[in-house]
């Protein structure tokens, strides 16, 4: 079956029951509460799986001139009917070794018989029991759907707990929920469709199954029954009217009725519960958790996150539906043709976001899913965006795009490119895309225009790196802000403004100070997404954390929408963004040295990993700027405090625009010696600024990698030795 398959599925099913699954877990998260109150009360006895009959029924014959019956109901309280000493009716939970009355059995309150009547029958009577058996059994087939799409997603029952790669908290909430609370739900609608069917005698037939009489041993004619018999193992116990030996106890066990002789305890008759009437018995103990307050709380725990899954399938499903397919032109008259596979829908925002540019520019394009591709007549180019999904495979909507490439013949020859998305947590990272980028090359009517392009973890600024790459080759030109096509999340954290430095006529960098809330987790090196104007477009800065607060380090750019926005600030205020973790960044854990190279903004992070350096670990600052400013010097006052505590060993500046024209890349050639046996030691650098800096850097250390004789510098990047954050 396809992955189709189960996912629509599972949907249909949820739609259809959501309502009732709503009511029922509410009302079913209120009985397990009042059943875990019910195992507080103190009416049960110390030790009681350890008493026998033998013990029991004699202190209550002696105590009690006249008894009725004895019950044992599923909290292992003993409620006694007798008339005492003095001619009063008993009818009181009891203590079996001592046969003290312990308190009056009570009604359930009139709100618990409500709910359990609504959570029963819905009020509706037979009908309505008939219409909750049929949500239970949905419940049934959700969980099954449910488990195969976990199992599809994780590639197999080996990985069905292991980690799941997190999207959004809709998505990642309903994965790793779905799976702690599968088995505990599975038994909860496995036990309330057996109950509806036991209600309608669905395996009885017409006449409700009697106990059947069974034949005695010898053996058990003689011993004495009362003496191997827990309480425990007891529902109900009627007594003997008189001393009359033909007078005997009927003992109802939980699998079995006996009739036993009052004087020597042999068993008389024996009669065995039909084996429904048991499964019956122990559904609505798995089902209510009266027999247990841990598994009750497990019950109600389940039915939290049965609301849960409303909240979080609806919000999957809503997300999916945003990714809709919405054309201007139809396919026979585009030229350019956008072809999606698409597992979860965030290739299609991607592709969206292509089309609109397009359209906005006057050029006829399409949008469809791989698997509707056809011949498109007056097709020039051809872009596929696809996903991958389990190892390797097509998502849903691409499964028959290969047969009908087959198939499908173009008239004329088509430029192509292929953009595949993935998360590099997976082996088969873009296997799919890889595949369709080698099928299209076999066809005689396609050009490539570009070589295979990927995305890791939906990168917008991967993403970018494509975008300009095409538009260079077609010359129609694309947007090339990352912030375009990034997607702005729910549930931004406020943060407040604690210091803002001022700008000035030469001094256009200002360093802003920010307190998050406490349970926010944050390191130096991490990524502070903020929205200027709440729209979709997102400006990053790295983070530097400094005395547990958020400090940036931002350049005021003329007409900045970032820049300007957060130099307005004033403190006091609060703005809304997110943290990003960028645990790629991060100050190492273990490292013999560590050198630091930045420029301009770039110094935020370091800053922070300078402050946080508690192991004293060989840290170098190596900064380049274009003039001397007040804010440098602060860096100065910062680096000398830094070095009386053994945080920083050294601090390099370099002014580009001072008489000297010194630039960090000049540094690096006089300090050539140390970077060397630094790389050869295990060291490790890292560089934070403007890509160009980057580019000057690694070209600067390459060459030094090679006039060495030691490793190129992509070794020792591919080793973890040169990390990066640039922009």
């Amino acid at each position: 079956m396809t992955l189709s398959f189960w996912r629509y599925a599972h949907l249909a099913l949820a739609l259809f029951s959501s309502i009732f699954l709503l009511l029922a877990s509410v009302t079913g998260i209120i009985l397990a509460v009042d059943a875990v109150q019910e195992k507080t009360l103190p009416y049960k006895a110390i030790n009681f799986d350890q008493i026998t009959l033998a013990e029991t029924l004699p202190v209550l014959k002696k105590t009690y001139p006249e008894i009725t019956e004895l019950s044992i109901d599923y909290n292992q309280f003993i409620t006694l009917q007798a008339i005492d000493e003095e001619g009063n009716d008993i009818n009181a939970y009891i203590d079996p070794k001592t046969g003290k009355t312990l308190g009056t059995p009570l009604k359930k309150s009139e709100f618990i018989q409500w709910i359990t009547g609504f959570h029963r029958s819905l009020f509706l009577h037979e009908t309505g029991r008939f219409f909750v058996g049929v949500i239970s059994f949905c419940l049934v087939l959700i969980s099954i759907s449910g488990f195969v799409l976990v199992l599809k997603r994780q590639r197999g029952i080996r990985n069905f707990f292991s980690k799941v790669i997190k999207e959004y908290f809709a998505q990642y909430y309903h994965v790793v929920l779905g799976r702690l609370a599968l088995i505990p739900i599975i038994i909860i609608a496995l036990t309330g469709t057996y109950l509806s069917l036991e209600r309608f005698n669905f395996f009885m037939g017409e006449k409700k199954a009697k106990p059947v009489k069974t034949e005695l041993s010898a053996e058990a004619k003689k011993t004495s029954i009362f003496k191997n018999t827990l309480l425990s193992d007891v529902k109900k116990i009627e007594f003997p009217f008189t001393d009359d030996p033909e007078e005997y106890y009927i003992i109802e066990l939980k699998d079995r009725e006996v009739e036993v002789n009052q004087v020597t305890g042999a068993v008389v008759s024996e009669k065995l519960s039909p084996v429904t009437v048991q499964l019956s018995a122990l559904s609505l103990d798995l089902h209510t958790g009266r027999i247990n307050g841990v598994w009750a709380i497990i019950l109600g725990l389940a039915c939290i996150n049965i609301l849960f899954f409303i909240y979080s399938g609806f919000a999957i499903t809503l997300k999916r539906r945003s990714s809709r397919i919405k054309n201007k032109f139809n396919a026979n008259e585009s030229s350019i043709i956008l072809l999606v596979g698409s597992e979860n829908g965030s290739s299609f925002r991607f592709a969206n976001a292509i089309l609109k540019q397009l359209n906005d520019q006057g050029h006829k394009a399409f949008i469809t899913e791989l698997n509707r591709f056809s011949a498109y007549p007056k097709a020039e180019h051809i872009i596929v965006f696809s996903s991958t999904h389990g190892l390797g495979d097509a998502p849903s909507n691409a499964n028959k795009f290969k047969a009908l490439l087959q198939k499908q013949q173009q008239h004329q020859k088509i430029s192509f490119s292929v953009v595949g998305f993935g998360s590099k947590s997976y082996p088969d990272f873009c296997g799919f895309a890889i595949e369709i980028d080698q099928l299209l090359e076999t066809k005689n009517w396609t050009e490539r225009v570009l070589e295979l392009q990927t995305v890791n973890d939906k990168s917008a600024v991967e993403f970018v790196n494509w975008v300009k790459l095409w538009s260079d080759k077609t010359g129609i030109a694309l947007a090339t802000t990352p912030s375009l096509y990034n997607h702005v999340p729910k549930g931004l954290q406020k943060l407040m403004v604690l210091d803002k430095t001022a700008i000035t006529d030469t001094e256009h960098t200002f360093i802003l100070t920010l307190r998050a809330n406490s349970r926010a987790k944050f390191a130096s090196g991490d990524l502070l997404a903020v929205y200027p104007v709440n729209d979709s477009r997102e400006r990053l800065y790295s983070i530097g954390n400094h005395s547990g607060n958020i400090q940036l380090v931002v350049k005021l750019h003329p007409n900045g929408l970032g820049s300007g926005f957060l130099n307005k600030l004033e403190a006091g205020n609060t703005i809304k963004a997110r943290i990003i973790n960028n645990k790629a960044f991060h100050f190492p854990a273990k490292a013999s040295k560590v050198a630091l190279i930045s420029n301009g903004t770039g110094i935020a992070p370091f800053l922070g990993m300078i402050e946080q350096n508690r192991k004293k670990t060989e840290t170098h600052l190596y900064c380049g700027f274009r003039i001397e400013t007040e804010t440098v010097s602060g860096y100065k006052k910062f680096s000398d405090e830094m070095i009386r505590k053994q945080k920083l060993t050294s601090f390099h500046l370099a002014f580009s625009r001072e008489a000297e024209h010194i630039y960090v890349m000049d540094l690096i050639k006089r300090d050539a010696s140390f970077f060397i046996s630094l790389l050869q030691e295990g060291g490790i650098i890292m560089i934070c600024g403007s890509l160009a800096m980057q580019k000057d850097v690694e070209a600067i250390l390459n060459e030094l990698c090679l006039v060495n004789s030691i490793k190129n510098l992509y070794d020792y990047k591919k080793n973890g030795q040169l990390l990066t954050d640039c922009y």
